[in-house]
């Protein structure tokens, strides 16, 4: 049975307020917007996917749901986690399917106010700017505004065999 570490703030947020669960994958500061975010929860074991794309990393069970896990490091193509990192799932709705980003840390859920997300900075390589909405400059770092759709789009990514061993 797992243990849940965090549930995401109510979807009911304001317009004018954004909130957004923060965590790391290879370094980078990522968020993603509350209303995405069903739960956060610590390592799931999985069962592979044969053939599936490197970053599918498997299946996990979530209370009798079969979610697919997708490794965010492969996901961006960042250096990939050793296969006894115990990473942490976000677990997201993405075009109304439960899915899975295995991270390597949670942050914490923020509010940004009224801050406006810039545009994505053309020096991020094009397969990382391929998942990110745009990038806030908070006091002491840059928050990669990641979406969810795109980051659980894995139809484009290299199809080399996936799967945690």
């Amino acid at each position: 049975m797992s243990e849940s570490v965090a549930t995401a703030a109510p979807a009911d947020a304001s317009a004018a307020s954004r909130q957004y669960c923060t965590f790391w994958a290879g370094g980078l500061y990522f968020g993603i917007d509350v209303r995405s975010v069903q739960e956060v929860l610590r390592y799931q074991l999985m069962s592979s996917v044969p053939r599936a794309p490197k970053a599918v990393s498997g299946l996990i069970n979530l209370r009798g749901q079969i979610v697919t896990a997708i490794d965010l490091r492969h996901r961006l193509d960042l250096p990939v986690s050793s296969p006894e990192d115990q990473l942490l799932n976000v677990i997201v709705s993405s075009r109304n399917e439960v899915v899975s980003l295995l991270v390597d840390d949670i942050g914490d859920v923020i509010d940004t106010g009224n801050a406006t997300i810039e545009p994505t900075p053309a020096t991020l390589p094009a397969h990382i700017r391929d998942v990110i909405e745009g990038v806030l400059a908070l006091p002491d770092e840059i928050l990669l505004v990641l979406g969810a759709d795109l980051a659980a789009d894995v139809s484009s990514t290299n199809r080399t065999p996936g799967g945690r061993s």
